[in-house]
């Protein structure tokens, strides 16, 4: 009887050791706020993403959020974080607080933000950029950016502002740099910029980019731009203007080197330079709105920064 007592103490024992042991071997990273990170004029919150697994310095992805959203937000709705965990980077993820007609969004229409150094939200991002390298150990020399909506904007904006800070973009659903006039051209659809009439050349977009850091003549950040065919609120046409944009900025032609379906219903337009390097790379997704990123797309993003395959 003692004999049949201590065996059932005995596995009663190991059930509870097992139990406790394995939970306890899982560690996962978690968004953190950071509320110190330097100098902020935009005011602006900071979430940031570090996973356990990472190189001892790791690269930056800074991924910003729609109109109306947050940083948590796009944290939990798109695919960067586990991204993160697979191929060990460090995800930045900013919330917007200046106030427009689709709640908060990122600032790429005020005189302060289209200039270099010029305060607003860019400066503050760059600030975040700075901390994650010194408190983390982040690579500089990999720093990349990427948004859906008004975060795709302000990828635009920040690698015409910064290229000798973003290495390479990846906009989803954005508008070219300096496309919104002022302050009263925006929020989308209204303005100027999003009402389907925008139509510059592409000298004139490559001006503005060319203006924003007046006597650069470093290296430019590669750009791949994601547009869905039925959006109705930036409007797919705008995708062309982008186009035009970056094109002109690495002198490349119009027409693409090649074009390929990697998915079904995606369109994807490869501009390369002499060398054979694609500076430049948009994806037409055939019946989509103002839905990206979807399924899959992040993956194709960080693929193009070089961070892993796809």
């Amino acid at each position: 009887m003692i004999r049949t007592a201590l065996v059932g103490f005995v596995s009663t024992l190991l059930i509870a050791i097992a139990g406790l042991v394995f939970p306890s071997t899982a560690s996962a990273a978690s968004l953190v706020e950071v509320t110190n990170f330097g100098t902020n004029p935009g005011g602006m919150r900071m979430h940031v993403y570090v996973p356990d697994s990472r190189p001892p310095n790791p690269a930056i992805v800074v991924a910003m959020h729609g109109c109306g959203g947050s940083g948590p937000g796009f944290y939990s709705s798109s695919e960067f974080a586990s991204l993160a965990d697979q191929r060990g980077f460090i995800v930045i993820y900013p919330s917007a607080q200046q106030q427009a007609g689709f709640g908060k969004c990122f600032d790429t229409w005020s005189a302060a933000a289209k200039k270099r150094g010029g305060g607003s939200d860019p400066v503050s991002i760059v600030s975040m950029v700075n901390y994650a390298a010194q408190t983390y150990g982040g690579d500089l020399n990999r720093v990349f950016a990427t948004g859906s909506s008004s975060g795709g904007m302000m990828t635009n904006h920040m690698l015409a502002l910064y290229p000798d800070v973003f290495k390479a973009g990846a906009a989803f659903m954005g508008v070219p740099f300096n496309c919104f006039a002022n302050a009263a051209d925006f929020p989308p659809p209204g303005s100027k910029c999003t009402n389907g009439t925008m139509n510059r050349s592409p000298q004139e977009w490559g001006d503005a980019v060319r203006q924003a850091f007046p006597g650069y003549t470093g290296p430019r950040p590669r750009m791949q731009l994601w547009h869905g065919t039925a959006d109705t609120l930036v409007p797919y046409s705008l995708l062309q203007e982008e186009i035009e944009q970056w094109t002109n900025v690495f002198g490349l032609s119009q027409t693409p080197t090649y074009t390929d379906t990697p998915q079904p219903n995606w369109k994807r337009s490869r501009y390369a330079d002499p060398a054979g390097t694609v500076q430049v790379e948009a994806y037409s997704i055939q019946g989509a709105g103002h839905s990206l990123p979807s399924g899959g797309m992040a993956g194709y993003a960080v693929a193009f920064f070089g961070l892993g395959t796809q």
